[in-house]
C-alpha cells in the first residue's frame, strides 16, 4: 500500500469528524442533498460510490469471464458463509449482547429494535463497497464481479425469507425499487462504462499506458470517493451519533465482532481449501462487509427514520469502513 493508503484509518477519522461538524453547521440546510433522492438512492452519495467502483471496474477483462469457473469453491465459500451462515451469526450476537449483556443499560424494546437492526445488517451482504476492498487487495477484478453478480441474484431471493425467519415478521415491505435502483447505480452503469472505455483505452493507446499510466492516475480516484462519502453519511446522521455517544458504542461493539468473526471464518476456510489470495481477499471481504444502504433503507421503511432499528444500520456504517480497512491490512499483511 502506498503511503496514502497507509494511513486511511486518519483520513477515515478526520472525515468522520469533519463530516459531524459539516451537519451541525449546515443544520436543516444539509437536507438539500439528503433529498437528491431517485428511487430511494441517494444521487450524491450514488456519485461517490460510483467512482469507488470505476477503478475495479475499468480492470476487468471479460474475455476472462468464462474462466472464472475454475474458482467455484471460492464462489460456493461465498454463497454458504454468506446466505447460511452470516444472518445466523449475526442474529445470535445481536441476541446475546442486547438481550442478555446490555440488559442493566437498555430496555427490552430498545434491545428489540437494535437486534432487528442489526439482523437487517446481516442479511444484506455486500454489493459495491467490496469492489473497493478487493481492488486495495488486490483481488481478482473478474472473480469479484461474479461474486458480487451472484450475491445480487440470491438477495432477490433469499433476503425476505431469511429477514422474515429472523424477525419473526410474516410480511415485510420491502422497497425492491431502492433494491433495484441500487444494483443498476453501483453495478451495471460502471459496469458498462468500464468496459466500453476499457476497449477504447486499450484501442487507441495501448495496454502499456493503460497500465502504467491511466491505472497510476485513476488509483486515489477510489480513495477520495471513498473519504468524501464518509463525510456525507455522517454530516446526514451527525446529530443522532453525537447524542447517544454510548447507545453508538453499545451497538458497535457486537456489530465489530461479528465482521471479525465472519472474516476470519472466510479467511481461513479458503486457505483450508487452498483457494489462491486473489480470490481469498474478496471472498472474506463481501462476507464481512454489509450492504448498508439496504438495510438501512429497510429499516426506515419498517421501523421510522428515528427508530433504533434504523440507529444500529447508521452505526453499521459508522464501523464499516474502519472496520474494513483494518481487515485490508490483514489480508495484505497475510498475502500467499
Amino acid at each position: 500500500m502506498g503511503r496514502f493508503e497507509r494511513y486511511l484509518s486518519l483520513w477515515v477519522a478526520l472525515c468522520i469528524a469533519a463530516g459531524i461538524l459539516l451537519g451541525r453547521l449546515a443544520g436543516d440546510s444539509i437536507t438539500v442533498l439528503s433529498d437528491m433522492v431517485w428511487a430511494g438512492v441517494n444521487l450524491p452519495v450514488a456519485i461517490l460510490v460510483w467512482l469507488m467502483i470505476y477503478p475495479m471496474m475499468v480492470q476487468i477483462d471479460f474475455s476472462s469471464i468464462a474462466q472464472v469457473g475454475k474458482n467455484w469453491k471460492g464462489l460456493g465459500l461465498t454463497v454458504v458463509v454468506n446466505w447460511l451462515i452470516k444472518p445466523f451469526t449475526m442474529a445470535f450476537f445481536a441476541c446475546f449482547f442486547f438481550d442478555h449483556l446490555y440488559k442493566a443499560w437498555i430496555t427490552p424494546e430498545e434491545a428489540d429494535q437494535y437486534i432487528a437492526g442489526a439482523i437487517l445488517l446481516g442479511a444484506a451482504p455486500c454489493t459495491a463497497m467490496v469492489f473497493v476492498w478487493s481492488y486495495l487487495t488486490k483481488g481478482d477484478a473478474n472473480y469479484t464481479l461474479v461474486q458480487v453478480s451472484v450475491n445480487d441474484l440470491i438477495l432477490l431471493i433469499a433476503f425476505i425469507p431469511i429477514v422474515r425467519l429472523l424477525l419473526g415478521i410474516t410480511d415485510i415491505p420491502i422497497p425492491w425499487d431502492v433494491l433495484a435502483a441500487s444494483v443498476v447505480t453501483f453495478v451495471v452503469i460502471p459496469l458498462i462504462f468500464g468496459y466500453l472505455s476499457n476497449r477504447l483505452l486499450l484501442r487507441f493507446k495501448g495496454k502499456e499506458w493503460f497500465k502504467e499510466v491511466f491505472l497510476h492516475r485513476l488509483k486515489p480516484v477510489s480513495i477520495i470517493a471513498l473519504l468524501t462519502t464518509l463525510v456525507l453519511l455522517f454530516a446526514f446522521q451527525g446529530d443522532t451519533i453525537l447524542n447517544k455517544p454510548v447507545v453508538i458504542l453499545l451497538i458497535a461493539i457486537p456489530l465489530t465482532l461479528q465482521t471479525y468473526f465472519i472474516f476470519f471464518l472466510t479467511w481461513f476456510a479458503g486457505r483450508f481449501l487452498k483457494l489462491r489470495h486473489a480470490v481469498c481477499a474478496p471472498a472474506a471481504m463481501i462476507g464481512a462487509s454489509n450492504f448498508f444502504e439496504l438495510a438501512v433503507a429497510v429499516a426506515i421503511s419498517l421501523f421510522g427514520l428515528n427508530s433504533g432499528a434504523s440507529l444500529a444500520t447508521v452505526v453499521g456504517v459508522l464501523i464499516e469502513v474502519p472496520v474494513m480497512l483494518s481487515l485490508v491490512a490483514m489480508a495484505n499483511k497475510w498475502r500467499y
